[in-house]
């Protein structure tokens, strides 16, 4: 049988794990003008058929790392998309 002070201390870590796994759900929490233009850009890319577009702006994070790899560019993998794009512009 759990104290009560363990069952205190369970909850409290219960509660602690739900509120960071609700931070983790990054898109939900968004304003609602980024979530508009982030289901553009899918619509944009679904519109091409999953192809790449020629601009840096019209491929996914993937591509662009894939780039970033053939360039060297350091620290890539902890990049997100505009970080990826803004690196690429300056290696070339």
């Amino acid at each position: 049988m759990a104290t009560r002070k363990q069952v205190q201390a369970a909850k409290r870590n219960v509660k602690a794990a739900q509120e960071g796994a609700k931070k983790k759900r990054t898109i939900a929490n968004l304003p609602a003008s980024t979530r508009r233009e982030l289901g553009k850009q899918a619509a944009r890319g679904r519109a091409r058929g999953g192809a790449a577009g020629h601009r840096l702006e019209d491929r996914n994070r993937e591509q662009l790392y894939e780039i970033a790899k053939k360039e060297g560019i350091p620290g890539r993998s902890k990049m997100g998309k505009w970080d990826l794009i803004q690196a690429i512009r300056k290696a070339r």
